[in-house]
């Protein structure tokens, strides 16, 4: 696909040109969304950084690949602190990954194949940088600028307390303490993360009308949705209590309270102002199902990442369960559910399948943990297709279509992953599911910058990846990605005949068989042996070769009795 020189475009006007979500309304209940880290992606400048030259370069790649849509983390203005959720402009690109212009040119590309944009809106907190924490701190205490943020006076006679003992979700402390302008101790402020992302006040009215005007920013702009980042967290309880030891539903102090809701009520009202279906995606760890589901009322998400299942081991009466429980809670507000292996959070699916624990949880994720990489290849491609037969919305991060395992070698200088950090180094941090992408060649960078440029990665990738670049994956039957493709191209299909429906078939208790529709199953095996499929079924596709016509171990296998899927 040849794109114009990007010196050659001329900036989009924010005229809220309408996205091809105008043409089908629901795109959003059955899509596939790829999910891109635009420093891992594609490097199109050659300074060994992915950005939005190199995504542009490769929409033919994605459209190829058969995805509706493409989710960004953070492309915004920001120190990367976090990896880009340290926003310090919301309404500006980072300059190592371009400019507007080129960010609304990517967006007009894209939709020019088929291809809708969902942008990250990271609503907690911002950087310590930007201009309202920087005007916050120059202000000092009891100052209207500081009403925007959590500033709160320490414990004790002299103030040297945490106002509370709530724990960060990257470990360690919530609060950090301020410097008067006389050098004295001040006050401290809030950061449910790192010191550099400080928590906006969420009862405050400038940081309500803020997010709606970033909102109308980015629809004007076209695209087809944002993604809410750590979307139960806005919301705390001022009084500022202690967290119960086990709090009933709306309790905690900073998690999922019920003012929430009335927050993206207000945002649905502007989504729905807009042509089309413009969606509201929510980041939601919340482990009550039902909970959960509140938020996807119709006037409230569209849709929410269903982490139950990603964070489940690979075992059939865990992952049944999950699925019950996903469907059965998404029912009742008619919303469909999602699915999802892996983000740019999460060790990815190759590695986490080949341990002997392949649940996920960040609290236990630990250096030096032993993976059989072949027992989690083959779990990744057998869950693959699992969750692309599943009713609703599939995401896909990038490097998972390729088969590519976590890096757990990464030299400790190069890692920038606040979590490895204020854990000590216990955490290995989320830095080795980022490593960017292989696209061809034999030797790093493997295509990933232009040959030209002569530079190396943001961070290094493996030298045996070579057998993982997409070019060598293209032409291969038993590629990674020639299984997704594969897998994708029958899920268009499927989801236009069979959208929502969803039946089990009776099996074995480590088996997963379930009905699409009347010509359509997916079968699993969880057991360790091989097993019969069902009598006159056609094999639409299978994530390994069949056995004397069994289905081995490990594998899933896509069947029909007719020849319109």
């Amino acid at each position: 696909m040849n794109l114009p020189s990007l010196a050659d475009e001329a900036p989009a006007e924010p005229t809220g040109t309408p996205s091809p979500s105008d043409d089908d309304p629901l795109w959003w209940r059955s899509a596939t969304i790829y999910q891109i880290y635009p420093r891992s992606f594609a490097d199109g400048s050659g300074d060994g950084i992915g950005d939005l030259a190199g995504v542009r370069r490769r929409l033919g790649y994605l459209k190829d690949l058969g995805v509706d849509a493409i989710w960004f983390t953070p492309w915004y203005a920001s120190p990367l602190a976090d990896g880009g959720y340290d926003v310090a402009d919301y309404t500006s690109i980072d300059p190592r990954f371009g400019t507007l212009e080129e960010a609304e040119a990517l967006i007009r590309d894209a939709l020019a194949v088929g291809i809708r944009t969902i942008v990250d809106i990271v609503p907690n907190h911002i950087s310590d940088q930007h201009p309202w924490f920087q005007a916050a701190l120059a202000a000092g205490p009891g100052s209207p600028e500081r009403g925007r943020f959590w500033f709160h006076p320490g414990k004790g006679r002299d103030g040297a307390g945490m106002p509370t003992r709530w724990e960060s979700n990257f470990s360690g402390e919530t609060w950090t303490r301020t410097t008067n302008a006389d050098g004295t101790p001040g006050e401290w402020y809030l950061h449910l993360f790192t010191p550099r992302q400080p928590d906006l006040n969420w009862n405050h009215p400038d940081v309500r009308r803020m997010h709606e005007d970033v909102l109308r920013f980015w629809f004007d702009r076209g695209v087809g949705g944002v993604r809410i980042d750590s979307a139960a967290l806005l919301v705390k309880d001022d009084a500022l209590p202690e967290v119960p030891e086990q709090p009933g539903p709306g309790e905690h102090p900073t998690q999922d309270r019920d003012e929430l809701h009335d927050i993206y009520r207000d945002w649905r009202a502007i989504a729905d102002s807009y042509p089309g279906a413009r969606v509201l995606v929510g980041e939601l760890w919340l482990p009550d199902i039902d909970r959960f589901a509140k938020y996807l009322r119709k006037d409230e998400l569209h849709t929410a990442f269903n982490f139950d299942f990603l964070a489940r081991p690979w075992d059939a009466g865990q992952l049944r369960q999950s699925i019950d429980a996903t469907l059965r809670a998404h029912a009742p507000v008619d919303a469909p559910s999602t699915w999802v292996l892996s983000n740019h959070d999460v060790t990815r699916p190759v590695t986490r399948y080949g341990r002997e624990d392949s649940s996920f949880a960040f609290a236990k994720k630990r250096a030096g943990t032993p993976t059989d990489l072949a027992v989690g290849t083959r779990r990744a491609r057998a869950a693959a297709l699992l969750t692309a037969a599943l009713p609703g919305a599939l995401y896909i991060y990038q490097g998972d279509e390729l088969g590519l395992p976590e890096v757990e070698d990464l030299p400790e200088e190069l890692l920038e992953d606040p979590m490895h950090f204020r854990s000590g180094g216990v955490d290995p941090g989320r830095d080795g599911c980022r490593v960017p992408l292989p696209w061809s060649g034999v030797r790093p960078p493997f295509g990933f910058s232009p040959a030209e440029a002569g530079s190396e990665p943001w961070l290094p990738q493996p030298a045996d990846w070579a057998r993982l670049t997409v070019q060598a994956q293209q032409a291969d039957p038993s590629s990674m990605l020639w299984l997704y493709k594969q897998a994708l191209r029958i899920r268009k299909t499927l989801n236009r005949a069979s959208a929502t429906a969803f039946s089990w078939r009776e099996s074995a208790p480590d088996v997963l068989a379930f009905d699409r529709g009347a010509h359509f199953v997916s079968v699993t095996n969880l057991s360790p042996h091989s097993i019969e499929l069902p009598d006159s079924a056609g094999i639409l596709l299978a994530s390994s070769p069949l056995e004397n016509g069994k289905l081995p171990s490990d594998s899933t296998a896509w069947l029909t009795d007719t020849a319109t899927i």
